[in-house]
């Protein structure tokens, strides 16, 4: 079970070293008990996704392989 506090304003939030240099392409993460919260940082007050640490780690790791050409 993921464990999602009522405020965002608890989460620490924090982008990749990776996201768009000119802050176009940003998105933000925080960890969570059992899981992990995802946001767009150009738009934080919008909303949240949240992920089981299972699942985010399946779709980090789908990503990287595609990325080296996998």
């Amino acid at each position: 079970m993921v464990t999602v506090p009522q405020s965002t304003g608890a989460l620490r939030w924090f982008k990749s070293s990776y996201s768009g240099g000119n802050t176009t392409e940003c998105v933000e993460a925080a960890l969570l008990v059992g899981g992990i919260a995802v946001r767009d940082s150009k738009d934080p007050g919008r909303g949240r996704l949240v992920f089981r640490r299972e699942a985010w780690g399946g779709f980090v790791s789908g990503v990287v392989v595609r990325g080296r050409g996998g």
